[in-house]
Formats: C-alpha cells, structure tokens, sequence
C-alpha cells in the first residue's frame, strides 16, 4: 500500500482485529511476556481484581528479567487502586505512576481524564483499544466481557506510540530527539496478524491542541459514498456530527449504528435513546446490542478506512479527554471489519423499529430522556473538575 504522508499514514503494517475478553487478554500477557527491552502500558481504569492481578505478573515478570516497565493510569478512572495493590510494582522495579491533571490544589483536580488505552511493547508491537484493564472487560466463568475491540500493530507507527508514551509519562516536558528506549528491537512476536495495511495515530487531547479524531469522524461521514458503521457506547453526538451524518444520509449514504441496549450507567442510555426520534427520522439505523454491555468503540468508512481506539461518540471524548485512535486503510481488513460487524447486527442485536419506537416514546419518556441529556451534557461541561486522589510514588 502506497503511503499518504500528507495525511499522516504509514504504509505497510501487519494488523489484527480482536474482540475483547479473554482473546484480547492472552494476547496482551503474550505480548508482554515476549518484551525484551521495554513496555508501556497505559489505561484509563486499572482494576484490582483477578484480571488486574493477571496483567500485574505479567508485568512484574518482565521487570524481573530485565525489561524497562512504566505504568500509568488515570487519577479518576483508577482512583480505587489502593497501595496495597500498587506496591508490588514498586517492590518488583515496574514504574508506576498516576496522570496528573492540568491544575491542583490540596482540594481538587483540575484538567482532563487521560481515557487512551495502550500497550506499546519494545516500540515495535502495539495494542491500542476501548478495553480497560478489569475483571469486566475479560470472560469470566458465567459472565462473559464486555463487548470490546482492540488492534494490534506493527509498524512504523509503533515508534510514535513509544513517543507518546514516554511524553506523557513526562507530563509533556520537552524530550529531545527520539528517545533510546523508543528505538524498534529485532524482537520477532507471531500475533496472528490477518493483513497488511497503512495506519495512521489519532489523538484528541483540549490542552495540546489535537483534535485529530475528531476530523476522522468528520472526514468519514464527508468521504463516506455507500455506507458508514459506527459501533458507539456512549453515544451522544454534538450538533457537528449530527449535521454531518444528516448531509452523509443525504446524499445517499447508508448509516448504521450499533449501541447499547443497556448501560452500567441508566442515565447515559436515557439520555442516548432521547437521540433516536432524530436518528430514525434522519434514515440512521439503529441496532441495540443484547450482550450484558457494549464497551467499543470503532467506524468504518465504506470498504476503504477504519478507525479504532478509545474515543466515544460524545462532547466528553471530543473536548475534554485524552484519547487515542488508529485509522487503518487496508479494502481486505476493513471488508473483514464490516463482515463483524454486520454478523454482530444480525446474530446478536435487535433493530430498532421507527413504528416501535414511537409507540413507546411517550411523552413522559421524552420528558425523562430530554432532562436526562441535559443532565450528561452539563455533566460533560465540568468533566475535568473532579476531587483529589491520593498521589501515588513511582518514578
């Protein structure tokens, strides 16, 4: 594939796509299990239960035979870790540290949620996500994961993730030329790569100016010219995106939308349903999952483009968090894409009726649903004021 540097994309990366639970979870210890030099992994919610104690071994082994390990979590997302899980890290030699916001006092925080989810092994493979690192995104026996996607990569772009590992473990303080440890190994991992294709990285993040993924979604539904798939939790699109996808319907475009059909947060379902009168009435099909919960979050652009990562179809993604996606251009990857996600529609959603929906949106549930979406966009406008939270050691 011939390389797009205007645009950002780096030719020639092997790449898989991998639903979460336990495939994206053994490939994670694989991974970091085969590091010889360094890893970094950085994750928005770090739990400490079985999974989170799965992937700690893991990392604690590879510090132990020699290999330069960081850990950072987001201070909110991960704020109930206690020390008396975080410090075997210490004793083990795995950095470990929390992201600290733009402002703070003794009080309060602040600054934005760092809600990217990655692992960058000897700045060669990489695994970026939706998926945080718990007990509910990984099959447990009689509770499957949460419904998650993952890509793993390696390529060239690796390099840059290791850059942007390392400055925001540095909280953005000026590093010169690329770091030593974010030079690419020999070493050679077998991930079950499917295809060969260009990638490019994809960051939103208010405080340094980027809001690349953003205009991915926007370039998506501007490109689009038969069919767009957005698989979306939390999906609360801002009047940009709504007149975008209206214009992409318009001119012929055919829209689907794969959501929850219910949340770990009620409130957040009500307030996406309160967007389904316009959706439906726009020709966007809606189909809500039927699992126990869809956590990922991806699109796709006819058969020619891709994006994947962290990032959420809502104000608090687009203004207020650090996220980070990789758009892949690659027809045979994206087609395989596309093939998922229409067997997902098929096999485990239900489709969203305009007759059904309307028999059953009264008006006191648009009433709820209305002062629900409200609720969440105020909720969003002070997404980066939260209290304080124990400041953890780690160099």
């Amino acid at each position: 594939m011939v390389a797009d540097p205007a645009r950002g994309y780096f030719p020639n990366h092997k790449v898989r796509l991998l639903t979460g639970g336990e495939t994206f979870f053994s490939l994670l210890v694989q991974l970091i299990g085969r590091a010889q030099e360094s890893i970094h992994l950085q994750v928005y919610i770090y739990e400490a239960d079985e999974t989170g104690q799965l992937v700690a071994d893991a990392l604690i082994a590879a510090a132990k035979r020699g290999v330069n390990v960081h850990v950072l979590v987001d201070g909110y997302g991960s704020q109930r870790l206690k020390k008396g899980f975080t410090s075997q890290f210490a004793k083990h030699g795995v950095h470990f540290r929390v992201f600290e916001p733009l402002f703070k006092s003794k009080h309060f925080y602040i600054g934005r949620r760092m809600h990217q989810k990655l692992l960058v092994v000897d700045a060669r493979y990489a695994a970026v996500t939706g998926a945080n690192i718990g007990d509910r995104y990984n099959d447990k026996p009689g509770r499957p994961a949460w419904l998650d996607f993952a890509l793993c990569v390696e390529g060239d772009v690796t390099q840059k993730l290791c850059e942007l590992c390392w400055a925001m473990w540095k909280n953005f303080r000026r590093v010169r030329g690329v770091p030593k440890q974010c030079k690419p190994s020999a070493i050679t991992i077998d991930f079950g790569y499917e295809d060969n294709c260009a990638v490019r990285m994809r960051r939103n993040d208010w405080v340094r100016r980027k809001s690349d993924i953003t205009r991915t979604y926007r370039e998506i539904f501007r490109d689009a010219r038969e069919q767009v798939i957005l698989l979306s939790s939390y999906f609360l699109p801002g009047t940009t995106v709504r007149r975008d996808m209206s214009m992409a319907v318009k001119r012929g475009v055919k829209i689907q939308l794969i959501v929850c059909s219910r949340m770990d947060v009620p409130l957040v379902k009500d307030a996406e349903r309160s967007m389904y009168e316009w959706l439906l009435r726009h020709g966007i099909e809606i189909y809500e999952y039927t699992g126990d919960m869809l956590h990922g979050k991806l699109a796709t652009c006819d058969d020619e483009w891709m994006t994947i990562g962290s990032f959420n179809v809502n104000d608090l993604s687009a203004r207020v968090s650090i996220e980070l996606n990789l758009d892949v251009r690659g027809k045979a990857f994206v087609r395989r894409t596309i093939r998922e996600l229409t067997h997902l529609m098929e096999t485990q959603c239900l489709r969203v009726s305009a007759n059904d929906f309307a028999a059953q949106n009264t008006l006191l549930n648009r009433l709820f649903r209305g002062v629900a979406f409200s609720v969440l966009r105020f909720i969003f406008f002070l997404g980066t004021f939260y209290m304080k939270q124990e400041k953890y050691d780690g160099s």
